[in-house]
C-alpha cells in the first residue's frame, strides 16, 4: 500500500534530480518493454515532465506510477545509474529485519 509519505519522499527525491540523466523504464503492453534515455525536466505537485534525448519529446508520469512499479526511473550519479526506489526484494528484506 502506498502511504502519503512515500509520494511526499518520492516528490522531494525528483526535486532534487531535476536535470539530471535518467533511464526510464516501462511495458508498452503484450511483452513490449521500452527503455529510453532521459532528463527530468520539471516536477509538480503530482506530475514530473521527462525530456527523451532520443526524439527530444516531453512526456509526463505521476509518481505513483513510479512507486506502482508502473515505469522504474534509473538515476545516473556521475559513474552510473542506480534504481530512483529500491527494488522490491531490497524492499521486503528491509522490513523484515526491523
Amino acid at each position: 500500500m502506498i502511504c502519503r509519505t512515500d509520494i511526499t519522499n518520492l516528490k522531494t527525491d525528483i526535486l532534487d534530480k531535476v536535470g539530471q540523466k535518467i533511464i526510464v523504464k516501462g511495458s508498452l503492453g503484450r511483452s513490449k518493454a521500452f527503455e529510453k534515455e532521459a532528463t527530468i525536466e520539471k516536477a509538480y505537485p503530482n506530475i514530473f515532465v521527462v525530456k527523451y534525448e532520443e526524439n527530444d519529446r516531453n512526456v509526463t508520469y505521476s509518481y505513483t506510477d513510479v512507486l506502482t512499479r508502473t515505469v522504474e526511473v534509473e538515476v545516473f550519479d556521475g559513474d552510473s545509474y542506480s534504481p530512483l526506489i529500491p527494488p522490491i526484494e531490497e524492499a521486503k528484506r528491509k522490513k523484515t529485519s526491523l
